[in-house]
């Protein structure tokens, strides 16, 4: 008896002994890919205090020298050179690029979640058919899609228009697909019980089946304003007019072939993640929870 009890303490020991080290090498290695990933955000927070002569001379480096590092190219970025030049091309910029992300995140989460409910919560023909379409156009890449798009949108008459940007994007197969995967996990049960209380199918759907998806809504309202946020090539496409470029488009004007401002074009990709920082720090616990809802059953 003693001798299965010393066996079974020194098992328990070996076992609490691997369990440690790989909780330390699995450590160590998140902590260094960290460090890669965080290498060329902190690079570039340095950068956009640097003259262009530094950066071109040093290019994005981590090395602090405080004494060339200055304020001047977001006294440039806000306020002209030296502060005299008008100022309202970046916070205009900034401003559309709002507008447009928030109207692109509320129209898809909103498009999306009825066409996912549609297809998880009822059984009706070809449903299995639909789905598959769906998926299938994930695989598309939007390249593919550009030119017939935009000929749609030139038909439309809605070039240089912010509909023009905002409708090809409205039903996004791969937020359909998430919204689905989620409320696959949902009982069915609610929708009977809402039916028994006298509930129509839209109330059902609003007021008992929405709240429950919170999660999968702050997850995918993330995901979405990063992508509507950043996205270039479609609204450059689209836009005409200068005063209605988003902060990509905007910042990208500032390569030209008479001269290449990296500084303020850092400075102002710098200041540019903010927004989604911030909402991504808000939200964070709802898209780690959205991300694992579907990872347990039962």
């Amino acid at each position: 008896m003693a001798k299965t009890l010393t066996v079974s303490k020194r098992r328990n020991t070996i076992g609490g002994t691997k369990h440690t080290v790989l909780s330390i090498l699995a450590t160590v290695f998140f902590l260094g890919l960290s460090l890669i990933i965080a290498f060329p955000l902190f690079a570039g927070l340095l950068a956009s205090f640097r003259p262009g002569r530094e950066l071109i001379r040093k290019g994005l480096s981590i090395d602090l020298d405080f004494s060339t590092m200055t304020l001047d190219n977001y006294i440039y970025l806000f306020g002209g050179n030296g502060g005299k030049q008008d100022s309202s091309k970046y916070f205009m910029w900034f401003k559309n690029s709002l507008l447009l992300t928030l109207i692109t995140v509320v129209g898809t989460l909103l498009i999306c979640y009825f066409v996912a409910y549609g297809l998880s919560m009822y059984d009706f023909k070809l449903k299995n058919l639909l789905f598959f379409l769906v998926i299938a156009t994930m695989m598309v890449p939007f390249e593919i899609l550009m030119l017939p798009l935009y000929q749609e949108i030139i038909n439309l008459k809605l070039i240089d228009t912010t509909w023009g940007v905002i409708l090809p994007g409205l039903c996004a197969a791969g937020t359909i697909f998430f919204f689905r995967q989620y409320m696959q996990g949902l009982p069915k049960e609610l929708l009977d019980a809402g039916r028994i209380d006298g509930a129509n199918e839209y109330r059902i759907c609003v007021q008992i089946m929405m709240p429950i998806t919170k999660p999968a809504f702050a997850s995918m309202a993330i995901l979405c304003a990063m992508g509507a946020w950043n996205n270039l090539l479609w609204p450059m496409l689209v836009y005409r007019s200068s005063n209605k470029f988003t902060l990509p488009i905007g910042l990208n004007t500032l390569l030209t072939p008479y001269g290449n401002n990296y500084d303020v074009l850092i400075a102002g990709s710098m200041f540019s993640i903010l927004p989604v920082l911030v909402v991504f720090l808000i939200f964070q616990k709802y898209l780690i929870d959205g991300m694992t809802a579907g990872a347990v059953k039962g």
